[in-house]
């Protein structure tokens, strides 16, 4: 007896053991199907008829302001109808029937279902997207399914049956495939319509007790207030795509949620965001029962930029009024009339953007509304010049060159070099503007000798100029926030790295910037800076401070980074060069005259071919004020003109209206009425910008790429930007010219 008592014993422990690993196995299973997130889904009940779930509270995104306080975006409250996981029928049957009733009742009260399904309503059923997989890798069949298999398959797997009409079939599945797309859940609501009116709410719930789950919650938009205010860099928010959810969702997105995509929206994107909260909701027969607060909600901070809104209406106009005017200025037979440019204006002492004006440009509300009318302008509104034009600098990087020769000992500030206007090297004949004789580096720079810069650099070699230019900052990002063209250099490197063959005559012309290279007019603003500051470069941001939402309270204040720090020779290093600037700067008719402004500026400017083509020319100015303790710098361009240098005196004296400047206050002022002209799409005259400028619209030559650079991942994907490294030939083809 004892013998089989123990045998029976050990069979039930085996019995035992077997049915724990036949558990086990089939928890592992459902982990391999189902994933383990599936099994830990917020439903946790406690009774029968009862369950607990955990919903996400959204935060309110934060405002971005100008540098006055100005609000230039902010949020517009509305109310959205929305299905709820938590009541919506299990039974596939029961669930259909309700799709239906919601569909024709929201259809009764003037409001469509929008769906997502990339299919056509009507058969015979076919894709309206060039790329439907997608929906096939959702609805997990072949990838040569059609799109009659996509809706059988939909109409199959949530046995819409033949209770329904082929219409009421395929209004189900696109609801149902909704319900997929949209990450239907406890966390994600379906969006059955957005801002809708109160009647319709109160209507709708009212049929909560015939369709369950039907509730109006509170939603926002974006709002731009000001979009004529810096479009390119304050950026756009927009949806989140299947092929972003993946990794978002990660990070705490639902699928409902908007995300920063370009500018300072995504740049910034976890400070505007805030901190989402959540709550545990608890339902019991069908009804909730008790809401609790898990986590508390903090709203996104408000973003105060670094660039006064009014100062960036003037400077935009200084550009827009100099384009406009540019015929009756011109005495040069060669050129025409004048489309583009750019200026940008820093805060000499910190790297602060003050302003940046770009033209074409246009109004960030006409692009929200209007996006596709932008896309095939001529050229290309779309791209901000300051950040993303890439330039020839000209005889403005001769100041590079001046500190190279001047920090390496090759020349001291009164070594004589010869002008005798011709310039032999290499068997190559080159000449300058003038014959100046036996020049110093002061006066080189003053009157901008081709002559004594191309036998500085043939002293210096390439490897020096490589060396300052990258000192600069050139050929790098500037660490800007919203992202820039890093641009690039004139050198062996350069050359070898696009297959291009290298001569050793490009070393003269590097020296003078008249040679392939690529420069952004921040970059030269921020050269301006350097040689203000005696060899300090600070690093560009757009982002002054941060506020508490909705108050004026400082969370925190961006301090000033120095990015780059010359080491010096000797400590007056930089007096001829910034003599010579201040020297250039008297060199301005009396209309624009730079020398009565009660301070010395200090300018350089620059008119770089742009190609094989010696007729076609940019106009390049950069400078700084007051000379010997710079509070602003500043870098244009105009393409295909010349006199840049005519507008400093306007930057100058706005800068000094609005921030204020050597020791005068600054004038407070209101912003102007918006100005938002029509748009247009005359093909004789066009203001497809938001310029009042009427201009004659012909192709500009730049080549211009519709993703971004994967360093720059606040560029919006839509956005045109000019490559990285364009490729570079013969008539820098590549660059804007």
């Amino acid at each position: 007896m004892k013998g089989l008592a123990e045998n029976l014993k050990s069979l039930l422990i085996i019995a035992i053991v077997l049915l724990l690993a036949g558990l086990s196995a089939l928890r592992l299973m459902k982990i391999q199907i189902m994933g383990d997130k599936d099994i830990a889904a917020p439903e946790a009940r406690s009774e029968a008829g009862t369950f607990t779930y955990t919903k996400e509270v959204r935060a309110t995104r934060g405002e971005i302001l100008d540098y006055s306080g100005n609000v230039l975006v902010t949020n517009d409250s509305h109310t959205d109808l929305v299905l709820q996981k938590a009541f919506f029928p299990d039974d596939p049957k029961e669930g259909n029937k309700e799709l239906i009733g919601i569909y024709y009742a929201l259809k009764d009260r003037g409001i469509t279902f929008e769906e997502s399904i990339p299919i056509t309503f009507s058969k015979p059923y076919a894709f309206t997207t060039d790329d439907p997989s997608d929906i096939i890798s959702d609805l997990k069949l072949n990838v040569y399914a059609t799109a009659e298999n996509c809706i059988d398959k939909l109409i199959s797997d949530y046995k819409i049956d033949d209770s329904y009409s082929d219409t009421e079939k395929r209004i189900i599945a696109g609801m149902r495939y909704q319900m997929i797309d949209k990450d239907f859940s406890y966390n994600n609501d379906l969006i059955l319509a957005r801002n809708v009116d109160t009647q319709t709410i109160v209507e709708m719930k009212e049929l909560g007790n015939f369709y369950r789950g039907i509730e109006a919650v509170e939603a926002s938009d974006r709002k731009i207030l000001r979009g004529d205010i810096l479009p390119h860099e304050i950026g756009t928010v927009g949806p989140i795509y299947a092929e972003e959810y993946d990794e978002l969702k990660e990070e705490g997105y639902s699928y409902n949620d908007t995300l920063g995509k370009s500018g300072i929206e995504a740049a910034m994107e976890t400070e505007l965001r805030g901190v989402f909260g959540e709550e545990e909701v608890t339902v019991r027969d069908g009804l909730i029962k008790n809401i609790k607060t898990a986590s508390d909600t903090v709203s996104g901070q408000s973003i105060k930029l670094t660039v006064d809104g009014g100062f960036q209406l003037r400077l935009q106009e200084i550009l827009t009024d100099f384009l406009a005017t540019f015929p009756s200025i011109n005495t040069n037979s060669r050129l025409g009339s004048v489309r583009c440019g750019a200026i940008c204006v820093l805060d000499a002492k910190t790297g602060a953007v003050k302003g940046m004006a770009t033209a074409p440009t246009y109004n960030l509300k006409d692009y929200a509304e209007n996006y596709d009318y932008f896309v095939d302008l001529p050229d290309s509104p779309l791209v901000n010049r300051c950040t993303y034009g890439l330039y020839r600098p000209g005889s403005t990087f001769k100041t590079v060159t001046a500190t190279a020769g001047l920090n390496e000992g090759v020349v001291l500030a009164g070594t004589p070099l010869f002008c005798g206007h011709d310039y032999e090297f290499y068997g190559t004949h080159y000449s300058c503007t003038g014959t100046h004789g036996y020049i110093s580096i002061r006066r080189a720079i003053e009157v901008s000798c081709n002559s004594y810069f191309y036998e500085l650099s043939r002293m210096l070699g390439i490897d020096n100029i490589t060396k300052y230019a990258t000192l600069y900052g050139l050929g790098q990002s500037t660490g800007i926030e919203t992202g820039d063209a890093p641009g690039y250099l004139c050198n062996p490197e350069t050359f070898a790295e696009h297959g291009q063959e290298w001569y050793v005559g490009y070393v003269i012309q590097a020296g003078i910037g008249n040679q392939d290279c690529g420069m952004t007019p921040l970059q030269m603003a921020t050269v301006a800076s350097t040689i203000g500051n005696r060899g300090v470069r600070y690093k560009p941001y757009l982002v002054d401070s941060y506020y508490k939402y909705g108050t004026d309270k400082q969370i925190s204040k961006t301090q000033p980074t120095i990015a780059q720090q010359i080491e010096l020779s000797y400590p007056d290093l930089y007096d001829p060069i910034v003599g010579g600037m201040i020297d250039a700067s008297h060199n301005v008719p009396a209309l624009y005259s730079l020398s009565n402004l009660g301070f010395d500026v200090a300018i350089k400017t620059g008119t770089p071919q742009t190609g094989t083509d010696l007729s076609r020319q940019n106009s390049f100015f950069i400078g700084f004020a007051p000379a010997d303790d710079p509070e602003i710098s500043f870098a244009g361009v105009i393409e295909d003109g010349e006199y840049s240098k005519y507008m400093i005196r306007d930057i100058i004296e706005a800068y000094q209206e609005y921030y204020g400047l050597d020791g005068k206050k600054p004038k407070k002022k209101k912003l102007p009425k918006e100005e938002r002209p029509e748009l247009t799409t005359s093909a004789s005259t066009s203001s497809t910008t938001t310029s009042t400028t009427t201009t004659t619209m012909t192709t500009t030559e730049a080549f211009i790429i519709t993703e971004a650079p994967e360093d720059n991942p606040y560029a919006d994907p839509l956005n045109p930007v000019y490559p990285q490294y364009p490729v570079i030939n013969g008539d820098a083809a590549y660059a804007i010219n």
